[in-house]
């Protein structure tokens, strides 16, 4: 990340875990690449899958990645990706908290 990048100050993004989490979005870039799509289309999927009271909310700075964005909702989940994307990815298993202290002081979790 560049210096000047927000998420210098977020603990998942710190030296001591980024490595971490970094092989978790390596293994989601490879289940994406495997099934065609994107990693974000990929994990967008996952989202949409998880009910129909859940709604992401992905952020995007181009019309190329809206449209990336949206295609997410033809991406079709069999069993097999879902428990795969389970494996990689655990509930509880990004390592370093979400926010910065400071952040994690306003907000109610």
């Amino acid at each position: 990340l560049d210096a000047k990048d927000t998420r210098m100050n977020h603990p998942r993004f710190a030296p001591e875990h980024a490595a971490a989490n970094a092989r978790i979005a390596q293994g989601l870039q490879a289940l994406a690449v495997a099934r065609g799509v994107t990693a974000a289309q990929l994990a967008l999927a996952w989202v949409l899958h998880q009910g129909q009271d859940i709604v992401p909310i992905p952020g995007t700075k181009s019309l190329t990645r809206l449209r990336e964005n949206l295609a997410a909702a033809d991406v079709v989940l069999d069993a097999a990706t879902l428990d795969a994307l389970q494996a990689l990815a655990p509930p509880g298993s990004a390592s370093g908290e979400r926010y910065p202290a400071a952040a994690l002081a306003q907000i109610d979790r």
